[in-house]
């Protein structure tokens, strides 16, 4: 055999070695080692498909909760497919609101849900005053002390077993409908408030104010 053919046929086995297609051999995880473990366990012909579901998911349990004990015996705490979770429903801490929106023109009182929905929202001119009027100290006294029978009618008085206050505004309402609530009309009211807020927006920057009125 010439030596250029002896050459042609080592490059030509050189080639189709390198040709072929290299294989890794694949890596099993713990997991897959558990359910190929399990499952020839299971592979018995009485066992049903049920039966090898089970015993996967107890092997898991066995080794996840290997370290849980119970308190008899001190066995691993066995996997009970009938096991559920009873999550009690959260009861919302938020109290009852009570606004009183204060302006030089009118007085706005509010009263909303523990999730800000409102169930009593009245103003001076509902009530009956009209124009001028509705900026008094005493039509506020009258729109609180209305708004806190309304809620005696309404039945929200024993409804209610936390009640915030919210200031906004320093009209003459503000200090109107706080003396509704520390007074007669209010007795049953004043016990449920935990708090006092001050919502009144200020001013940072912003657009310039206009000029002061010329009397």
């Amino acid at each position: 055999m010439s030596r250029f053919s002896t050459g042609r046929l080592l490059s030509r086995g050189l080639f189709q070695s390198l040709s072929k297609p290299q294989h890794a051999t694949p890596i099993p995880s713990p997991w897959a080692r558990l359910f190929s473990h399990s499952a020839r366990q299971s592979a018995s012909p009485d066992d049903t498909g049920s039966n090898a579901a089970a015993n996967v998911l107890e092997s898991m349990a066995r080794v996840v909760g290997r370290n849980s004990m119970d308190g008899k015996g001190g066995s691993p705490a066995k996997f009970d497919m009938g096991d559920r979770l009873q999550v009690e429903p959260e009861v919302p801490d938020e109290p009852y609101h009570f606004h009183i929106y204060s302006h030089k023109r009118n007085t706005h009182v509010t009263v909303t849900k523990p999730n800000r929905d409102a169930i009593i929202s009245l103003s001076c001119g509902n009530i009956g005053f009209r124009k001028g009027q509705r900026k008094q100290y005493d039509a506020a006294y009258q729109l609180g002390a209305y708004v806190v029978d309304k809620m005696h009618q309404m039945g929200l008085v024993k409804e209610i077993q936390k009640m915030e206050v919210i200031l906004r505004g320093f009209g003459q309402g503000r200090d109107a409908v706080v003396k509704v609530l520390l007074g007669s009309e209010g007795k049953f009211l004043r016990p449920k408030i935990i708090r006092v807020a001050d919502a009144t927006r200020l001013k940072f920057g912003g657009t310039r104010s206009p000029k002061p009125r010329r009397i």
